[in-house]
């Protein structure tokens, strides 16, 4: 009986050993990954602006926009001075974001425009293809509860672009990017399901004829609820939902892309700032009275809700261990529909702006802030693309990623600067605005445009370190360099899977895909 009891005694001593071994283990690989005990694994909040300029934040230049809470996150954690789009219009942006591919390689390449304006007629945009594994899918993996809240335009509820079946446990906001133009709309939409706001439906491409408008005509433009409250109000439930366990929010905001609407106070503050008088202006959007008052409302509107997120994040006391990300998805379109022209620089020192492969149309804004990890009010020139996403995000999670076209970002927000991995280059590639292809290769930037009328059309070539603007094409003056971005963009390009995106290596003639595309509309 005593040796029994004396077996199992040793037996227990054993076992327990082992736990505190198996717990110290745990706990130094916690330590040489940076994570506490108390939240072993940071969160992640990626919050995605719509339309907003390089130079339209604060932190980059911009003199006139109110952007305090960008300003201050940038302040205190870094700021990137190249860091690019993958695509400069919404969908391909946003799909090639998801999944850490390059323009010749992603699945969506262009807008892809399903059904109408109207409710009845919502279709959205060409969905993600069943299989596809997005940073949603990735963070899950990681063990990470995952949402999405904003302008999802990669596919409805309805089919398999639905982003609770793209690595989302929860979803909330526009699933078609038309109908987000509109930021007062009759319904958003939650987990596959109608949410309805209390808003009429509003037609906000109808056409008015300027000489007839009258300022109490633009009051059918206003609502009751707006979108972007209803959206940060879910973003804040999903953070207290899961305030206990690692999460993921991806925040895509409809702020700043038109139509031009926020609320009356937001614009009146500019009104008055920038004195600025009735000049009615209308576009394909909403008129407006003020015009740049109300971009501007818009701008700093999407900085309060930065803010909004941040004092949430601190009043949980989660704010030391999430990592806040913010990012633009193009370049500006103020000149276009809000008739700004060149008011707030909304390029910066970049010539172009969306829909270009211009510096303007592809430089963004981005900013990472975790406290402790990133250095405070560092400012980085690593040249960097937002499909490196997938890479960073696996980096940070330590689960392996699968193949992608982006390289991890972790070592430069952890200040190892000598261990991070530079490339070679970046290649993007658009099939829209008469089809561009571009390529970033160290200070150098090769450009063809026009090459679905002509598919020799000539590189130019641009050096950024002495030509920021992109103004004095060298392209006859380095064959050599020329030779390297044909070799590039023949290497990254494979051929798309509908006929309106092959427009680099076409087996067909333009004439016939102008006529196929026309009896299509």
């Amino acid at each position: 009986m005593i040796k029994q009891f004396s077996i199992n005694h040793q037996h227990s001593i054993v076992i327990f050993l082992s736990i505190l071994l198996l717990q110290y283990n745990i706990s130094n690989a916690q330590k040489a990954l940076g994570q506490s005990d108390k939240n072993r694994r940071p969160n992640v909040i990626y919050i995605y602006a719509d339309d907003l300029g390089y130079g339209e934040v604060g932190a980059y230049g911009q003199r006139k926009i109110q952007t305090p809470n960008l300003d201050r996150m940038a302040k205190e954690g870094m700021r990137f001075t190249q860091h690019y789009t993958s695509a400069p219009v919404c969908a391909p942006a946003r799909c090639m974001l998801m999944t850490g591919r390059n323009g010749g390689h992603s699945y969506i390449r262009g807008n892809y425009e399903l059904g109408g304006y109207e409710d009845d007629k919502e279709g959205g945009q060409m969905p993600l293809p069943e299989g596809t594994f997005t940073i949603g899918h990735l963070m899950q993996q990681a063990g990470y509860k995952t949402g999405a809240i904003g302008k999802w335009g990669l596919g409805l509820h309805s089919n398999t672009g639905d982003p609770n079946k793209q690595g989302f446990d929860f979803y909330y906001g526009y699933l078609d990017q038309k109908q987000a133009h509109n930021y007062y709309p009759s319904h958003l939409w939650k987990n596959g399901k109608w949410d309805t706001l209390n808003n009429p439906f509003i037609n906000v491409h109808k056409h008015l004829e300027k000489d007839k408008i009258k300022p109490e005509d633009l009051e059918v433009y206003k609502g009751r609820e707006y979108a972007v409250d209803k959206m940060t109000g879910n973003a804040v439930q999903f953070i207290q939902d899961n305030k206990n366990a690692p999460f993921f929010l991806y925040l895509p905001y409809t702020l700043p892309h038109a139509a031009l609407q926020v609320p009356d106070a937001d614009i009146k503050y500019y009104i008055n700032l920038f004195n600025e008088k009735p000049n009615l202006t209308v576009s394909n959007y909403v008129p407006t009275y003020y015009p740049h008052a109300t971009y501007a409302a818009m701008v700093t509107y999407l900085d309060k809700q930065v803010g909004i997120i941040m004092e949430q994040l601190k009043k949980l006391g989660l704010d030391e261990n999430t990592i806040i990300m913010f990012s633009s998805d193009n370049g500006p379109a103020t000149s276009i529909v809000a008739g700004t022209g060149n008011f707030f620089n909304s390029s910066g020192p970049f010539r172009g702006m969306k829909q270009d492969l211009y510096e303007g149309g592809i430089r963004e804004p981005f900013i990472v802030k975790w406290p402790g990890k990133v250095q405070a009010g560092k400012v980085s020139d690593l040249i960097s693309v937002q499909y490196d996403m997938m890479a960073t995000l696996a980096d940070i999670t330590g689960i392996k990623a699968p193949p992608n076209d982006g390289i991890s970002l972790l070592p430069t927000l952890l200040g190892n600067d000598k261990m991070q991995q530079k490339r070679p280059y970046i290649y993007f590639e658009f099939p829209e605005k008469g089809g561009q292809v571009a390529v970033r290769m160290g200070d150098w930037k090769g450009v063809r445009t026009g090459i679905r009328q002509n598919v020799k059309a000539p590189w130019q070539l641009y050096n950024l370190a002495s030509d920021i603007a992109e103004k004095k094409d060298i392209a006859n003056d380095n064959p050599q360099i020329i030779k390297q971005l044909e070799a590039i963009a023949k290497k990254e390009h494979r051929c798309a899977h509908i006929m309106e995106w092959e427009f680099v290596d076409p087996k067909f003639t333009p004439t016939v895909r102008v006529a196929q595309t026309a009896e299509r509309e």
